[in-house]
């Protein structure tokens, strides 16, 4: 009879160029004294960060069976990475898409038992060891060798590897709200006088969302019916339900057309631009932004051109599709549409000056009012997150949906869609939690451009 042993991997991949010069790193640990039992990095050449990390995960799963030829079924490996994209896929949440990545996923779900392997996403920050490897693997490699473990000082930057490791936590979904929904029960369970969750890797609490700001009856139409009435969400930190992991919606701007820089209206009801150079290159740097994070699970675009391009850009590098829906559109700007706000002052004055006063004045020339985009947009939102509940959905989209969804989110009033800043492929976040809640995590980023 085989005895049983547990051992965690961590493993990690890198490419410096996506595709480009690429490595990876796997090490073994005792989980009762963290100690590293065996480490493995190899530079593979030109590849792509997905590959790296994949053969990194082959990497740590032989090197587990190797110590333990003889456990048969009795091993147990519990795996750790920072890849949410082969984390999900090798729990088989995710479909597998990609052709290079079919094989070494099959590969590496043949070396032991399914039923011997279980999965984990942990933030890059608890994943330093195997990243060192990795690096040490890509240095070798630009220096025109290969990875020797015995030069090799990653163990010193991972003081993980000489501190016990908690058991495998229960798996839930795996997404950015995890961490900070960790600290919101640590602080309620301090307040409560309970002791805080303990341990190196603690469990993590997908399930607990974190203290949300909630929408409140700030805007005039939020008191009664209509788009911002979600009910009567709770709020405060008291006795807050485990309600599960929250929908995120991260929420892409399409990159620049040849409209954008000149801050011409460019709506729904206009010429549908194609994104021009500068658009085009800020999507693919929003795609790599993308896939080094590693938390897209789903998309959703706008149908017009340029957000079908800029989607269109990110699926290609996360091997996923691409969703429409109708009300991520922009706002239809009438008889506005082409022209800047000067040139629409000295036509359509007096329109313009009730557009800025009224949520309910459209556009001159049969428009949509903002009150009309707002349904529309909270519609949209409602579908989404029904759909996508405890996931993370990129949106890509305009100016007024990103806006609403925000000030929806806020409780802020339609005014507010005048006091916001968004850049051309900025990058916002929100999350709504199952009680109607809504958390907004981030509004025009726009550190992946620079």
């Amino acid at each position: 009879m085989s005895v049983a042993r547990q051992v965690v991997v961590e493993a990690d991949g890198g490419s410096r160029g996506n595709p480009g010069p690429a490595g990876y790193g796997a090490v073994v640990i005792d989980p009762a004294t963290g100690e590293p039992l065996a480490e493995a990095a190899e530079y593979i050449g030109v590849a792509t960060n997905n590959v790296a990390e994949y053969r990194g995960l082959i990497a740590g799963l032989e090197a587990a069976k190797a110590l333990f030829p003889d456990a048969g079924d009795a091993l147990r490996v519990h795996v750790r990475m920072d890849s949410k994209l082969v984390v999900e896929q090798m729990s088989g949440r995710w479909k597998i898409k990609h052709p290079d990545m079919k094989p070494l996923a099959a590969r590496a779900a043949a070396i032991l038992p399914p039923s011997s392997v279980t999965y984990e996403w942990i933030p890059r920050a608890r994943n330093k060891h195997a990243d060192r490897l990795a690096n040490e693997a890509m240095d070798a490699g630009r220096d025109g060798r290969q990875w020797e473990a015995s030069a090799s000082t990653a163990a010193l930057d991972a003081p993980s590897a000489r501190t016990p490791i908690a058991s495998p936590p229960v798996q839930g979904p795996p997404g950015d709200q995890a961490a900070g929904a960790a600290k919101a029960r640590a602080a309620l369970a301090a307040a409560r006088g309970a002791a805080a969750p303990e341990g190196l890797f603690p469990l993590p609490e997908a399930a607990v969302p974190e203290p949300a700001a909630p929408e409140t009856a700030a805007a005039p139409e939020a008191a009664g019916s209509g788009p911002e009435a979600a009910g009567a969400p709770q709020t405060g930190w008291g006795a807050a339900p485990d309600l599960g992991a929250p929908a995120t919606l991260v929420l892409l701007r399409h990159g620049e057309t040849a409209l954008t820089p000149e801050k011409r209206f460019s709506g729904s009801g206009g010429t549908d631009p194609e994104l021009s150079a500068t658009g085009r290159g800020q999507a693919e740097r929003a795609a790599e932004h993308f896939a080094a994070l590693g938390t897209v699970q789903d998309i959703v675009s706008s149908p017009l051109r340029r957000c079908r391009e800029t989607a269109a850009a990110v699926a290609a590098r996360l091997g996923l599709d691409v969703r429409i829906d109708e009300g991520l559109r922009e706002t239809d700007f009438g008889a506005w549409e082409g022209l800047t706000f000067t040139e629409v002052r000295e036509r359509y004055g007096d329109d313009l000056t009730a557009w800025l006063a009224s949520p309910d004045t459209a556009p001159t020339g049969g428009g949509e009012s903002f009150t009309e985009v707002t349904e529309r947009v909270a519609a949209a939102r409602d579908r989404i997150v029904a759909r996508y509940a405890g996931r993370t959905v990129l949106l890509v989209t305009h100016v007024t949906p990103i806006k609403t969804l925000v000030r929806l989110a806020l409780g802020a009033p339609p005014e507010s869609l005048f006091r916001m800043e968004l850049s051309a492929a900025s990058i916002s976040t929100v999350a709504y939690y199952g009680d109607g809640n809504a958390s907004v995590r981030l509004l025009n980023d726009t550190s992946h451009l620079r």
